[in-house]
């Protein structure tokens, strides 16, 4: 009795009077996070994969687009393009709706290493808005996707020569910084959402309608994001990690949920698409003088500069 009324009268004790504010809320909570993350599965995000399926395609697939489409005198070569204003949105509406799709995970992920990726993104995102912005504009000019900068007609009898140093650096950080600065925190952030999209129930491991209509649209923006963006290594490191991460938990009787089947069925039939696409390019000599090396994953606007707008 003695003890338990000590207990009571002790300052720091849970719900006593000297507790801190909000301590046994904390506790509530904390406990609660737990029992979720070990009951609950999450529905079909019909809603983000949705807008997150949309804005990629036009805001980003549809910036290059746009700017061929819009006349030439609304937006002078000085002045940012159409597709300068689309990548802008993307910048700003990609990273809300990774932080709204992170808030719905049902395993509580890593604040730091979201918050950092998150930033990462937004920089390099940024970085390649500047460089793919000035990359666009030389393409009225003359300059030629499917060749280097330095055997670009228009950029090697530049004098000084120094000059031609500058573009090679702006190319750097257009497909090189920009691109590593923007695709590795991409792929992080998916990856540690999709490292929490397991259930222990079996019936749950299957795609509503609606799903199964997202993953054509899905796992085709991310052939052209693979491609254009170069980033096949970073692509299939990422899809590995996630079938090793599926034979792991199914070990242990964990099974995907419908998130996870979505975003695992949009990686493999990207995929299956970026293999049919080499194969049909496999011995273009073009290409593959522009892409020399063991990989060798063509760019669709190099494709469509060499094989489309030169027969205009």
């Amino acid at each position: 009795m003695e003890a338990a009324a000590r207990r009571r009268q002790h300052p720091g004790a849970a719900g006593g009077p000297g507790a801190q504010p909000g301590a046994s809320f904390l506790q509530a909570r904390h406990s609660s996070v737990k029992a979720d993350e070990a009951a609950s599965t999450a529905p079909f995000h019909l809603d983000l994969w949705f807008y997150f399926t949309l804005q990629n395609w036009v805001l980003d697939f549809g910036r290059p687009i746009a700017m061929l489409v819009f006349p030439l005198e609304w937006f002078p070569l000085n002045k940012p393009s159409v597709g300068d204003y689309f990548h802008m949105a993307y910048n700003i509406i990609t990273p809300f709706l990774l932080l709204k799709l992170i808030e719905r995970s049902p395993r509580t992920l890593p604040r730091s290493m979201i918050y950092v990726s998150i930033i990462t993104f937004i920089m390099g995102a940024s970085i390649h808005l500047v460089g793919d912005s000035v990359n666009h504009r030389l393409i009225f000019s003359g300059y030629q996707n499917h060749l280097s900068v330095r055997e670009n007609p228009i950029i090697k009898n530049l004098k000084p020569e120094t000059l031609i140093d500058s573009f090679e650096l702006l190319y750097y950080y257009d497909e090189y910084l920009g691109h590593s600065m923007w695709y590795i925190p991409f792929f992080l952030i998916l990856f540690m959402y999709f490292s929490g999209c397991f259930t222990p129930t079996k019936a749950e491991n299957s795609m509503p309608g609606a799903a199964l209509l997202l993953v054509v649209p899905s796992g085709l923006y991310y052939w052209y994001l693979v491609t254009e963006g170069q980033i096949f290594i970073l692509f299939i490191f990422t899809f590995f990690a996630m079938l090793a991460l599926v034979l792991h938990q199914k070990r242990k009787r964990l099974f995907l949920d419908s998130n996870g089947l979505f975003l695992f069925s949009s990686f493999a039939l990207t995929l299956l698409l970026v293999a049919l696409w080499v194969a049909w390019l496999w011995n273009d000599p073009v290409l593959r003088k522009k892409y020399p090396g063991v990989i060798y994953v063509p760019e669709p606007w190099a494709f469509y500069t060499l094989h489309v707008s030169s027969r205009h």
